[in-house]
């Protein structure tokens, strides 16, 4: 099998956020996952939709968010990366800690990232205040034995 990639664009509607995961799904099968890799995957692709929508994109601001895949096969690799172009985080150092939310009032629990880092290989988040933030995660997938 040879390389594949893909790219998505869809609006940052908390709705969309199902959609990604199956778009995932349905993209990483071609390197034969286990179900519990599957499960992992959508959960992280679900985070980083979510903080994009909420965090992003604030207060019901609509802007676009990018979904992207690649696979590897030599690597048995799949990378992934969430991009939106809203208002950005500050502190990306502060934002990787548990617990910290920038929005205790939605009574949101500060636990995407550490969830994006629990469920996937790698993870890596760039951003600038007003300029939108780019989450990128690595999943080894393993096929089953």
């Amino acid at each position: 099998m040879e390389e594949n990639a893909m790219r998505l664009v869809f609006d940052s509607r908390p709705e969309n956020e199902s959609f990604a995961r199956v778009v995932i799904s349905a993209f990483m099968v071609q390197l034969n996952p286990t179900l519990e890799q599957v499960a992992d995957v959508k959960t992280a692709v679900s985070e980083a939709v979510t903080n994009a929508v909420v965090h992003g994109y604030p207060g019901g601001a609509r802007g676009d968010i990018t979904l992207s895949a690649r696979l590897i096969p030599e690597e048995n690799m799949l990378e992934v990366e969430i991009a939106d172009a809203g208002v950005g985080i500050a502190d990306v150092r502060q934002a990787l800690e548990p617990f910290y939310t920038t929005q205790p009032e939605l009574e949101r629990s500060g636990m995407g990232f550490s969830v994006m880092e629990t469920f996937m290989d790698g993870l890596q988040v760039a951003s600038a205040p007003g300029k939108g933030t780019r989450v990128k995660m690595q999943k080894r997938i393993c096929p089953p034995a």
